[in-house]
């Protein structure tokens, strides 16, 4: 099998138990407006520039092609710039080299309690390349970060091969979950409880979006959702005033226009009011 990897990060203590290997598969089905890793959206291989000592020439540009009446940077923009300052974005491995390359962090992996960890992009969209993977990894401990938006199928093949997952929920809605994340959120909500009743060691996260997942009403709904599904303990994830920062690198607009709004002040003090136990990360 081969997957295609937009970064790997050796050594994360924020995936997952102990010291992790963060692989990011590339590949979304949704478009959440807030997306911090935005060169994990398409499938395909990518190309980004650096803005530490841009010279705004617009050779990378001049080089670059036109998709859907806007610019892209492409491989002859890296021969363009003179800076070197345009880097790609997604490459091919397959799952014996990629798990070789894990291997070499076996010990010290091991020894903290970590391993590897999966994220995205969406890695469901690569499940049969994690499968393969899985296979080639000497029982090393693997991490799932997901959103949950597959099929059941897939996702029970995904879950299969793990001893962790890290979850989101981000809006109970369907509505809203459409409206600001591009699609339905009832494959996620039946797969969180299949995650639920498989007895995996997992942590529910819910990004904290001002005025979109931060708001009572929503929070409300999580929290007696996995109260319902016998949970009582969430992760919740600060918004990142710098999620924006990549979208310039792709050519790209951050759809999220309000960098400069607050997270809701209440947000934890609404689940621990309802009986769910909070840690913010």
């Amino acid at each position: 099998m081969e997957g295609k990897v937009f970064s790997i990060e050796e050594f994360s203590t924020f995936d997952g138990p102990g010291i992790r290997m963060t692989v990011f598969l590339k590949g979304c089905p949704l478009r959440c407006l807030w997306c911090h890793n935005p060169e994990g959206q398409s499938a395909e291989t990518e190309y980004m520039r650096n803005f530490n000592g841009w010279l705004y020439c617009g050779a990378c540009e001049r080089a670059g092609m036109r998709r859907n009446g806007q610019i892209v940077l492409t491989k002859e923009s890296v021969l363009a710039c003179s800076r070197n300052l345009i880097r790609k974005s997604g490459e091919t491995f397959t799952a014996q080299a990629l798990a070789e390359k894990i291997l070499k962090n076996a010990d010290i992996l091991r020894k903290t309690g970590g391993g590897v960890t999966f994220s995205g992009g969406e890695p469901l969209l690569q499940t049969e390349f994690i499968i393969d993977c899985a296979k080639r990894l000497q029982n090393l401990s693997i991490a799932l970060q997901t959103s949950g938006f597959a099929e059941k199928d897939v996702f029970k093949r995904a879950l299969s091969v793990c001893d962790y997952v890290l979850y989101d929920v981000k809006l109970m809605d369907e509505g809203e979950h459409i409206r600001y994340c591009g699609g339905s959120n009832r494959n996620i909500l039946q797969n969180y409880r299949i995650l639920v009743a498989s007895g995996k060691e997992f942590v529910t996260r819910v990004p904290l979006i001002p005025h979109i997942t931060d708001r009572e009403e929503n929070l409300r709904a999580i929290a007696a959702f996995i109260k319902e599904n016998g949970v009582n303990y969430v992760e919740l994830l600060p918004y990142n005033k710098m999620a924006g920062s990549k979208y310039g690198s792709l050519m790209k607009e951050y759809p999220l226009k309000d960098g400069a709004a607050q997270n809701n002040p209440n947000a934890a003090r609404i689940f621990e009011a309802m009986g769910v136990k909070v840690e913010i990360k």
